[in-house]
């Protein structure tokens, strides 16, 4: 019976994970299709591109959540089973990343795929399940990569390794089982996964930087003085 439940709780998280936020804030917003805009994806950075600055926040902080009550979910049913409650919050994320509600023919019209995030939001969502005052520092960590350095596969790839390290160092204080570190390596696994085209870009030099980031406006100013150079001469 127990395993029976464990099984429904795994499935309902993958499910609330699958709700594709982004594409309901842009969809309102705007009218548009967020699968149609740049990467495609439905996350917050995405929903940025696609209808601003707000629209993006709010994708990203309704993603968030979809994590964390992942855990709290699986808190309140299952209090005595601490796997489930590191399962859970992946389930969100892998629901985040292929979602349900999202399917689609393949190029080659043959196949049915899943469409969906890359998981950053609700990996940071799930980590702050699991130690709520983690938000004090993955988040500030996570905006400060983001806004800075300006490319959102880094900041999504950035946050779980935050995650991993934060729980080793509780862990090794004692303030928590070692078995939490391992939901930030499954969450950091499951995101490289989902970031396989943008890692490629990104070694080729060509992944996109946000203009609102302090990478993007510096480029933005050595572009602008290129093109004035290039006008005077």
């Amino acid at each position: 019976m127990d395993l029976v439940r464990d099984i429904a709780i795994i499935v309902i998280a993958y499910i609330f994970g699958s709700i594709p936020f982004g594409l309901l804030v842009v969809k309102l917003k705007t009218g548009k299709d967020i699968r149609e805009v740049e990467s495609g994806r439905t996350g917050g950075t995405n929903a940025m591109r696609a209808a601003g600055f707000w629209a993006g926040l709010i994708t990203a902080m309704l993603d968030i959540l979809k994590g964390a009550a992942a855990v709290w979910v699986a808190q309140w049913l299952t209090p005595d089973r601490h796997f489930v409650h590191i399962l859970a919050p992946l389930a969100a994320i892998l629901g985040h990343n292929y979602s349900i509600f999202l399917p689609e023919l393949d190029e080659s019209g043959k196949w049915i795929r899943l469409r969906g995030g890359a998981g950053g939001a609700p990996s940071v969502g799930g980590a702050i399940g699991l130690w709520p005052a983690s938000i004090l520092i993955i988040l500030p960590l996570g905006m400060l990569t983001f806004f800075t350095i300006g490319i959102a596969s880094i900041t999504t790839m950035a946050v779980a390794f935050f995650a991993i390290v934060l729980f080793a160092i509780r862990a090794l204080q004692g303030s928590m089982p070692w078995i939490d570190v391992l939901y930030g390596v499954g969450a950091e696994l499951l995101l490289i996964w989902a970031l396989r085209p943008n890692l490629m870009k990104l070694f080729a030099g060509q992944e996109r930087v946000v203009k609102y980031s302090l990478n993007g406006w510096l480029r933005s100013r050595r572009q602008g003085g290129s093109d004035s150079t290039e006008s005077s001469s």
